[in-house]
């Protein structure tokens, strides 16, 4: 089985999932548009995580869990180039885990033949995991007790931080896979679930 490894650079950040409507109109998401077609093969059918790989998950873990699952698989755009170049097409099922301090998205296509596996180099990726998992604990925390402006604060924090690791998971991704800002967005939030020690 070929993996086609990407490095992940210390920049990649990443909150869980939340709404798309903030998002703004940046020239690299008309970009990847423009690349995607709006063929019922390009998109994502079915979507697991490795049980395995997932270390402990509390309610809160698991409440992000499905809503990410959910709604990429609702709507969303997706064209690995690799699988496609060698004859295969979609719908795609994709099953996500950690293997060897890799990230390995395992791609199966639309008459159930394995069709490769994309893998993402993820040692850099410790430090920035360790940091947003501190807002993401600070959040939590908040909504229980904080005031109505200090969580709108870090929410938005977690927003932000949400946006620049999508943009940087599609840098990364780029010349693999083909997909838009906010299926990026719900695959960088299973990313971060892979790695939740609740």
């Amino acid at each position: 089985m070929h993996v086609d490894a990407v490095d992940i650079g210390e920049s990649l950040q990443g909150p869980f999932w939340h709404p798309i409507s903030h998002l703004h109109n940046s020239n690299q998401t008309a970009k990847y548009a423009t690349m995607l077609t709006t063929s019922p093969q390009d998109r994502v059918a079915k979507i697991t995580l490795d049980e395995a790989t997932i270390i402990a998950r509390n309610a809160d873990v698991e409440c992000e869990r499905e809503v990410a699952l959910r709604d990429l698989v609702e709507e969303n755009e997706f064209r690995p180039l690799r699988a496609v170049a060698a004859g295969h097409s979609g719908p795609w099922q994709l099953n996500l885990s950690v293997i060897d301090g890799m990230l390995a998205i395992n791609i199966v296509d639309a008459d159930g033949k394995d069709a490769g596996t994309i893998g993402l180099g993820m040692a850099r990726l410790r430090r920035v995991i360790r940091e947003y998992f501190a807002i993401c604990d600070s959040y939590y925390k908040a909504l229980r007790k904080a005031t109505a402006p200090e969580i709108e604060t870090l929410d938005m924090a977690r927003r932000a931080i949400h946006d620049r690791g999508t943009r940087h998971l599609l840098n990364i991704i780029e010349g693999k896979i083909v997909t838009d800002f906010a299926t990026a967005r719900r695959l960088f939030t299973l990313i971060c679930v892979l790695h939740i020690k609740a």
